[in-house]
């Protein structure tokens, strides 16, 4: 039987905005207004709006720019890679996720600084806020926002992109893998991600790059209990 979710706020948000760049209200190259005016005129806050800006990055629309702001570099997302991620199933995304995270994770062991440290505490402390929590989205968002930090910590620019293009499709993937989990096994696994920062901490790359394949194995593993357990 078909698993029916609600869109999150985030992709409501980011759905109205690719809309507004789909229809030409901001040509190529032209910036988007800042977040707080974003904010008002969406009436969300300005963290959704932040969401849902790497959201549109995910999606090929837009791109960041360091100290400038935020520009349009698309009209319309690519068919042929939605289609793509329109077909992936979980076990997909979590194969695609140990390519770039394992790699992700034994690098910024290597190269984090006191800022990535510092970033990786505070998504780590929001996901175990989130995991006590009773919504699923709000976990979701809290424990993508931690495997960001993450990738980030490694400092590799191709491999935060692989990561942004891949996020909206690794989103709804946790939000059905939460919605499927006969026992909520995927809701309390804090200390195993407190395990990928530790190791990050003390400059491990192997055992970041291990701690990090052993959480997403277990999401596999878990995915496929759920799947072939009674309805």
């Amino acid at each position: 039987m078909a698993v029916l979710r609600r869109f999150s706020l985030v992709e409501q948000a980011a759905d109205q905005l690719a809309a507004r760049i789909t229809a030409g209200e901001w040509e190529i190259g032209a910036k988007l207004p800042a977040e707080s005016a974003l904010a008002g005129e969406l009436g969300v806050g300005r963290s959704t709006v932040r969401e849902a800006i790497k959201e549109l990055r995910g999606r090929g629309l837009v791109e960041a720019r360091q100290g400038s702001g935020v520009f349009v570099t698309a009209l319309e997302r690519s068919e042929e890679w939605d289609a793509v991620l329109r077909r992936a199933d979980i076990d997909d995304v979590l194969e695609v996720r140990e390519a770039i995270e394992v790699k992700a994770a034994g690098l910024a062991a290597d190269r984090r600084d006191s800022r990535d440290l510092d970033r990786l505490k505070a998504t780590l402390k929001a996901r175990a806020d989130a995991e006590d929590g009773p919504s699923d989205e709000a976990l979701v968002e809290a424990d993508l926002e931690f495997h960001r930090a993450v990738v980030r910590a490694a400092h590799n620019p191709v491999l935060s992109e692989l990561f942004e293009s891949f996020a909206p499709r690794i989103r709804s993937a946790m939000l059905d893998m939460l919605q499927l989990s006969p026992d909520d096994r995927h809701r309390h696994d804090q200390d195993a991600h407190s395990g990928i920062m530790d190791a990050i901490r003390k400059r491990d790359p192997e055992r970041a790059a291990g701690a990090m394949l052993a959480q997403l194995e277990s999401d596999r593993r878990g995915n496929e209990q759920a799947g072939t357990a009674p309805q």
